[in-house]
């Protein structure tokens, strides 16, 4: 069985129907059929304290998951998303805010699966991205650009 929990912690809507199609999507890619995520959406506070307990690194940063089973287990983890940190990123990007908040989620799921990337350059080159991207296609379709 799968059991997804969506929180909106950051006070702000989120794109519930969308996230739950694209975990499952992911889940399904991986030939998961039993697991339980967790993804919260908080603000840049809420984020900033947790990159720098858990990653030593000071400020706001745009996901951070946690894999919380054993190998062997079914998976079972912690995704949080910085909604703030997202919401400038899209715009940055000129994308939807829903786009960026569904990748961060896949890719949340993706480390909580034990997915691993490079770090710096070459980042969106590696399998990881392509499976974020072929799972966020799937579920948003075509990437859309918002005006200006």
């Amino acid at each position: 069985m799968i059991r997804l929990h969506l929180n909106a912690a950051a006070a702000r809507p989120i794109p519930s129907p969308a996230l739950d199609r694209a975990l499952r999507t992911l889940l399904g890619r991986e030939g998961i059929a039993s697991a339980e995520i967790s993804v919260t959406f908080v603000a840049d506070d809420a984020i900033s304290a947790l990159h720098l307990r858990h990653l030593g690194r000071p400020g706001p940063t745009d996901v951070i998951a946690f894999a919380l089973h054993d190998p062997g287990e079914d998976p079972l983890g912690d995704i949080y998303v910085g909604h703030d940190q997202a919401a400038r990123q899209a715009a940055a990007l000129r994308i939807p805010e829903e786009e960026e908040l569904v990748r961060l989620a896949i890719h949340g799921a993706l480390h909580v699966l034990g997915h691993t990337h490079a770090e710096g350059p070459g980042r969106e080159t590696g399998e990881m991205h392509r499976v974020q991207e072929a799972v966020l296609k799937e579920t948003l379709g075509p990437p859309r650009r918002v005006a200006p």
